[in-house]
């Protein structure tokens, strides 16, 4: 019973996600990407900080600092500024697509940098993962878009936070990686913003698209925590992918998007990749235990 209702919140979060994305690139059509990367951190982190007092924390801890800490930061600000560039500049479809690797990517360097065993099969399901994703840039002159990049540095960058999530210091909850997450994202939109210059106060449809991507943003973080927590990880995290689906429905009904054959097959290669990459992980057995 743990094990489906983990997986309902894990599908509501790939959801919420969907929707999350959704409203920021209707609010990107009007407004700089800079201030809507300021707008969403500024209502992230005071939701965050809430929700830390709440529990009984303080958000400003030593532990903070550390460089992993400083690391995380460093991958949340680049995969958080190349995904909105990805949102306002290409499709939801296909930025959705290449962000499918993600799990592939963290298996990579968890390999490279942890030392986590993988075997041959799956570095065969990562490379062939890859392969979707240049089946979507289609990196050849006559059809390469240089914007479609935007999401390939989007997906290193939220893959390198995943990393440094696993090795952020065990003392630090959740809600605290959250409220920093989301804190960087002030000053980082508003260098922005100086820079490009042309920011005003969002207007009628505008707030209520940055509203609204910061309360689903908010909603997806805690049903995923959530789902994480409920079921096991390797029942659960397979319905990660559900995001694509919703992604998909939602950029066909309001951005008339329609993606074409090799878009939709390098989504289902990357899929199908990362789907056998966690099958093959739950049947590696746990390294032995250290001698005392």
């Amino acid at each position: 019973m743990d094990n489906l209702r983990g997986s309902l919140w894990m599908i509501l979060a790939m959801a919420a996600f969907a929707v999350e994305d959704t409203f920021i690139k209707t609010a990107a059509i009007a407004l700089p990407v800079g201030e809507i990367i300021a707008l969403f951190g500024l209502g992230g982190t005071a939701i965050f900080l809430g929700l830390t007092w709440a529990r009984g924390e303080r958000a400003l801890v030593p532990e903070a600092a550390r460089p992993v800490m400083l690391l995380r930061i460093g991958f949340e600000i680049g995969g958080r500024v190349f995904f909105t560039l990805s949102l306002a500049f290409t499709t939801l479809s296909a930025t959705s697509a290449i962000l499918q690797a993600a799990p592939l990517v963290v298996t990579l360097g968890a390999a490279l940098v942890f030392g986590e065993r993988v075997g041959w099969r799956r570095w065969s399901a990562i490379a062939i993962g890859f392969a979707g994703v240049l089946l979507i840039l289609r990196p050849l002159p006559q059809s390469f878009d240089p914007a479609s990049l935007l999401a390939v540095a989007a997906l290193l960058g939220f893959a390198g936070r995943d990393l440094m999530t696993r090795a952020a210091p065990p003392i630090l909850s959740r809600m605290q990686l959250g409220v920093w997450g989301f804190a960087v994202l002030i000053p980082t939109g508003a260098a922005m913003v100086a820079v490009t210059g042309g920011a005003r106060l969002p207007q009628g449809s505008e707030a209520l698209a940055l509203c609204g991507a910061i309360g689903f943003g908010v909603l997806a973080y805690y049903a995923l925590t959530a789902a994480m927590r409920m079921g096991e990880v390797a029942v659960v995290t397979p319905f990660r992918y559900t995001r694509l689906l919703f992604a998909l429905i939602l950029g066909a009904w309001l951005f008339g998007e329609r993606p074409d054959l090799l878009t939709l097959a390098g989504a289902a290669v990357i899929v199908g990749s990362g789907l056998y990459t966690l099958l093959r992980q739950r049947r590696v057995p746990p390294p032995p235990a250290a001698a005392r």
